[in-house]
């Protein structure tokens, strides 16, 4: 799917579309807009959603960046440094089923209803995907690697960023995919809540408003923006893990 148009897909979305106009149209009420009415509110409130998803988007990005620069660390080094790693796994299952909207109160007490409290908040539902991977890839990884560490007389620093990384690299990719949907979707849910612009805040006007048409364009928007970024980032993937990727097809052929 990352190296050719996936036809079949774009196929099957037509289709979709098609008998969701279709269905529209046999129902005939103006509670259930069809897919072209769909796409002309998108189309003719193509401004107001410019600038929405723009707000979501750096409230995500921003979420996620902090998750990974902090976590993909901290997964690393509790996965190779086990007694340590131990000691804070019992918090960590603890407190890792915890929905993010669980944390929304706590963030708006202790950083009000700004930004910084929506970024907080999504950094923490990103943050475990990442966290758990990292941790586990580098606990699975080949004792041979050890064995080469010794060898090189590489200190722990050293082996956690020239060989656990590199070796951990696919499963941590796994978790950054997963993270980053996670991303767009709890930014949206905390605009909801706390926000007075970005997607969430539009939905929920639009549903103030009984605008359903507009509602269902600011989903499709959502959708289409979810989509290419997870094609970007496994465009990403399959540059970073060439060597990854490339091994995997050796494997295949033998």
């Amino acid at each position: 799917m990352t190296q050719r148009f996936n036809i079949l897909g774009a196929v099957f979305l037509l289709l979709l579309a098609i008998v969701w106009q279709a269905f529209a149209a046999l129902v005939d009420s103006p509670n259930f807009p069809g897919f072209v009415r769909v796409v002309k509110a998108l189309v003719g409130d193509s401004g107001t959603f410019a600038v929405e998803i723009g707000h979501t988007l750096k409230r995500a990005g921003a979420g996620f960046g902090l998750a990974f620069v902090v976590m993909l660390p901290l997964g690393i080094f509790l996965g190779r440094v086990r007694a340590i790693g131990d000691l804070v796994e019992p918090v960590i299952e603890m407190v890792r089923p915890l929905p993010p909207i669980a944390v929304v109160p706590l963030a708006m007490i202790f950083l009000g209803t700004g930004d910084a409290a929506k970024i907080s908040v999504v950094m923490w539902g990103a943050a475990f995907p990442i966290l758990i991977n990292a941790i586990e890839a580098v606990r699975a990884s080949h004792p041979m690697l050890a064995n080469v560490a010794r060898s090189l007389r590489l200190t722990r620093a050293e082996r956690m960023w020239l060989v656990d990384l590199p070796a951990a690299m696919p499963q941590i990719m796994a978790g950054v995919r997963i993270s980053v949907a996670v991303s767009l979707l709890i930014a949206v849910v905390a605009e909801m809540m706390l926000s007075t612009n970005g997607m969430g805040m539009y939905l929920v006007r639009a549903q103030e408003r009984f605008e359903i048409a507009n509602g269902l364009a600011g989903l499709l928007l959502i959708a289409l923006v979810a989509l290419a970024i997870n094609y970007t980032v496994l465009a990403i993937e399959r540059s970073v893990l060439a060597w990854h990727h490339a091994r995997l097809g050796v494997h295949a052929r033998t």
